[in-house]
């Protein structure tokens, strides 16, 4: 019933720049919250940005001041845009609600997700 769809990933040199998308079903980004994280290859999943169901946004030290995150309620769509994008930053990217977690505190649904490569 609750369905995240990324999009927006690719192939990308150092310094350039993608647009992410998210669109939610199912449950409301400004009910639930928002957030997208990113797992790279023998990594954890890691929480990326985040806006709060208040429309207060959030970033990670590492992308702080490279990504920007933000919301269309309207269309129950979340973007992350990000620019100036290094190696590091490789990774597929998730989006979620946070409000959405189990009592665990675990996520009871996860999108595919969307590949983003940033190599030269």
């Amino acid at each position: 019933q609750v369905q995240f769809v990324e999009s927006g990933g690719g192939l990308v040199q150092p310094g350039g720049s993608l647009r992410l998308s998210c669109v939610a079903s199912g449950i409301t980004f400004n009910v639930y919250g928002s957030a997208w994280y990113r797992q790279a290859p023998g990594k954890q999943r890691e929480w990326v940005a985040g806006i709060t169901v208040g429309g207060t946004a959030a970033y990670a030290e590492s992308v702080k001041g490279r990504f920007t995150a933000s919301r269309d309620n309207a269309k129950n769509t979340l973007f992350l845009q990000m620019d100036n994008l290094k190696p590091e930053d490789t990774a597929v990217y998730y989006c979620n609600a946070p409000l959405t977690k189990k009592k665990n505190g675990q996520y009871t649904y996860w999108g595919q997700g969307t590949q983003v490569t940033v190599s030269s």
